[in-house]
């Protein structure tokens, strides 16, 4: 259609244009001659069908150039827009005519051509000349006819090549489009199996790789979705349970017996503050997700911060029996302690789950020149490297087994994450399946307040 509509704009301009341009080109010829009439008859062979004469003020003919023979308009007398001229026999009244304006006139002669009569008056060397040009304009319709002929078989291969081109290139564009979008109901069905082409024009390969990159996000979060619920429902279901269960115990069997009774209450107990770990965490978490998250940052030493949570977790080693060792160097870095306090906290929980009994967990401290960098290494289970980059969600885990300690909640690297974000910190994890993993974080150093 656009190749259409282009040949067939040519063609009005060709159709509207080519007269007058060729009127006007042979106009502007005979009025170039008016100022070199001998040179330019003597030296443009492209003139010669311009047929001048020249009088003088007593109307005598000074030059004539005759090659049209009887055709030539300037030989008889004749009459045309209302004008009636007879150079040969009436010069007087052709010098009279010239004496008040330029002449410009077309007219059919007895051959049926169409000539053109151009007049001008020339003063110079203080003598009046006045210039009769006769010249034919050649038949227009002839020419015209082949060019349209012509006109009409290329329009016709434009237009076929054309539709060609626009059919190949409209199904190369719109064939990888129809398969996205076939591909793209499925995720409305929430199957996620999809593939998207490529191969295709830039745009369309990065559109398909933003919907495969769309399609396994969102497999992953229907995947967290259902460890989510699974994972509550069961660490929440799992307390509820067990304070059911041994508070119908003191009611019905332990309730006279003091130690009975004291040791189901530790247990009732021990589930509560598990269930309100739980339900902190997840308040905390949403508020740092939330953007509500507030540093207090001093500068405080990051070792001796590093050695309360080793002792906080002491009892915990020494029930599995594992090995610290500690690199531990005296840095000043500027942060929240509080929550530099649960990274680490964290961390070392993570490296104390995973790690099996009688092998060793260390802690390192690594001095740079602006910052430090504490790596918490284990030799434990490892990750797979395709869950690296999703350990870090909210509620995920890696073994599905729905395992759970009264000492984690599920959601301790999901407020890691948040909290190192918080202070704009690197942080990440290096593992390998059975063995082990380096967890880290780097912190700014702190500075001198005085």
């Amino acid at each position: 259609m656009f190749s259409a509509a282009m040949l067939a704009i040519f063609g009005l301009l060709l159709n509207f244009m080519i007269r007058p341009y060729y009127r006007n080109d042979r106009l502007q010829r005979m009025d170039n001659l008016k100022n070199a009439v001998a040179n330019i008859i003597l030296e443009d062979e492209k003139l010669q069908s311009l047929v001048p004469s020249i009088l003088n003020d007593n109307g005598k003919v000074l030059y004539e150039l005759d090659t049209l023979g009887e055709s030539c308009a300037l030989k008889s007398k004749f009459e045309t827009s209302g004008i009636t001229l007879d150079i040969n026999n009436e010069p007087d009244t052709a010098i009279k005519l010239l004496n008040n304006h330029s002449l410009e006139l077309s007219y059919n002669s007895s051959f049926g051509n169409e000539m053109l009569i151009y007049g001008h008056k020339i003063a110079k060397n203080l003598a009046n000349y006045y210039l009769f040009i006769n010249t034919p304009l050649e038949p227009m319709e002839s020419v015209l006819d082949f060019i349209y002929s012509q006109y009409l078989y290329i329009g016709m291969i434009i237009i076929g090549i054309s539709f060609i081109c626009s059919f190949v290139l409209a199904n190369k564009l719109s064939s990888p489009i129809v398969k996205m979008r076939k591909e793209a109901a499925k995720l409305a069905n929430q199957n996620y199996d999809v593939s998207f082409p490529s191969k295709s024009f830039t745009e369309i390969n990065e559109l398909s790789n933003t919907l495969e990159d769309a399609a396994l996000k969102l497999s992953r979060i229907e995947e967290l979705r259902k460890d989510l619920i699974a994972n509550m429902s069961h660490d929440i279901k799992t307390p509820l349970t067990m304070i059911q269960a041994y508070a119908e115990m003191i009611k019905d069997i332990s309730g006279d017996d003091p130690i009975k009774r004291d040791e189901h209450i530790d247990v009732i107990l021990k589930e509560i503050h598990y269930l309100n770990t739980l339900v902190s965490d997840m308040q905390e978490l949403s508020k740092m997700q939330a953007g509500y998250i507030e540093l207090n940052k001093s500068n405080f030493e990051l070792d001796q911060t590093i050695e309360e949570m080793v002792d906080l977790l002491q009892h915990l080693l020494n029930d599995k029996q594992l090995i610290l060792e500690k690199e531990l160097l005296p840095i000043t870095v500027y942060a929240d302690e509080i929550k530099i306090s649960q990274v680490i906290y964290n961390f070392l929980i993570n490296a104390i789950k995973h790690s099996p009994p009688n092998t060793l967990i260390k802690i390192r401290m690594i001095d740079h020149e602006d910052y430090v960098r504490v790596e918490i290494i284990d030799h434990g289970s490892g990750i797979d490297e395709e869950e690296l980059p999703y350990i870090w969600d909210r509620y995920y885990k890696i073994d599905k087994g729905f395992h759970r300690t009264l000492e984690s909640s599920g959601l301790g690297l999901a407020i890691v994450r948040a909290i190192l974000e918080a202070h704009h910190a690197k942080y990440g994890v290096e593992s390998k399946k059975n063995r082990g993993s380096i967890f880290y974080f780097e912190l700014g150093k702190g500075y001198d307040s005085e």
